[in-house]
């Protein structure tokens, strides 16, 4: 059910989405095309996603949403905890009456992405996995110590930038356990079998670049990716791009356009 501040012009509507004790900011194309919904990185926000969804153009429905405390409008929560995030997946669909989907998903929203898709096979069109989901052991004791307190060293100047809807309505603690949890996730035993489950096609768009601080990670990680492609013939790589982690859907949102069309196509048994 969604609530009355709400506006559409056309097709389009935007509005808020009631889950729990939160809110969320949704934005809807509307059209009789597929839907496709677009999951944010961990504290960005749905604006990033615009490049890819004018180059994919009116022959789709894009479902765009700010997840809890993101952005300009959605809600604080009590809970910002990972299986909220999937959930609210399922909420904002169900509020927009959508039955099925292709998830599209970058960085933190491709883990989202990932497990919705695992977890509904008879929902989902299939997946986008821009920068993210990728299987890999990058969490220690050390690291997470270190994410612990740089959020707490940059807690002060936070606030100032909330009102541009740049950095999340969250706590340095919140933020960081966020963070945590995503690198418990990502570990090989928790990630692996959730992609070995996805039984619809499903792509992958990566980056070759590194992003600012990053030392090498990115990279690092990525070398997961054949595995995770030879186990699985339902998942592939679209595309690498010479982009880095945090650019790629500015600078390379054509590939990941390229990618939605690619599975989509699948979906109507062209080849």
């Amino acid at each position: 059910m969604t609530n009355n501040s709400a506006s559409s012009t056309g097709n389009k509507w935007t509005g808020m989405v009631p889950v729990d004790d939160t809110a969320l900011a949704v934005t809807d194309t509307g059209g009789a095309g597929i839907a496709v919904v677009y999951l944010n990185g961990q504290f960005a926000t749905q604006g990033y996603w615009r490049r890819v969804i004018a180059d994919l153009g009116t022959g789709w429905r894009h479902i765009t949403y700010d997840e809890r405390a993101r952005g300009r409008k959605s809600k604080r929560s009590a809970d910002y905890s990972f299986e909220a995030a999937v959930r609210d997946v399922d909420t904002v669909l169900a509020a927009r009456g959508v039955e099925r989907a292709l998830v599209v998903g970058w960085s933190y929203g491709a883990f989202v992405a990932a497990h919705w898709t695992s977890r509904n096979p008879d929902r989902a069109v299939g997946t986008i996995l821009v920068e993210g989901a990728q299987p890999y052991d990058w969490l220690t004791e050390d690291m997470e110590q270190g994410i612990r307190k740089a959020f707490r060293r940059w807690g002060w100047f936070m606030p100032l930038l909330r009102p541009t809807g740049l950095t999340p309505r969250m706590n340095a603690d919140e933020m960081a356990n966020s963070n945590i949890e995503l690198g418990r996730l990502a570990r090989v035993r928790e990630l692996g079998p959730v992609l070995d489950g996805i039984t619809v096609p499903t792509r992958y768009v990566v980056a070759s670049g590194e992003s600012f601080g990053s030392q090498g990670g990115h990279e690092q990680i990525r070398t997961s990716l054949p595995a995770v492609t030879e186990r699985n013939p339902n998942i592939q790589i679209s595309a690498k791009v010479p982009s880095n982690h945090g650019a790629i859907l500015r600078k390379d949102f054509r590939a990941v356009a390229d990618a939605v069309r690619e599975v989509a196509a699948l979906d109507r048994g062209e080849h």
